[in-house]
């Protein structure tokens, strides 16, 4: 897993390139949240356009990184491109309540 995390327009952007499973989720998590808390932001946009796999563990590590943006009255918007990624949001209501875009300028806009 290949994972960068870098102050973005005042959003936290984070991509990812890979698989994000049960095998990478806690390293990831730890990384995202150290960083959030550092630089004080209150927005995340996860470009997921680079993930090759994700599973149950991803969709929490997804929801939780919300839940922490919702706590500091931010929010959270996802970049990508890949059905299959989609698809598992879709599925665990995600969408529901994050908007995806297609690149992060767009993302950043509607943040």
């Amino acid at each position: 897993m290949y994972l960068s995390v870098e102050e973005h327009n005042n959003n936290l952007l984070v991509q990812f390139k890979g698989e994000l499973d049960h095998h990478t989720t806690e390293s990831v998590r730890e990384k995202i949240d150290q960083k959030y808390n550092d630089l004080r932001l209150k927005n995340i946009i996860l470009d997921l356009r680079g993930l090759t796999f994700m599973d149950s563990s991803g969709i929490g590590l997804i929801m939780g990184r919300y839940r922490n943006c919702i706590e500091k009255a931010g929010g959270m918007a996802i970049v990508s491109d890949n059905s299959y990624v989609e698809k598992m949001l879709k599925m665990s209501g995600l969408l529901k309540i994050i908007n995806v875009y297609p690149t992060i300028e767009k993302a950043a806009e509607n943040l």
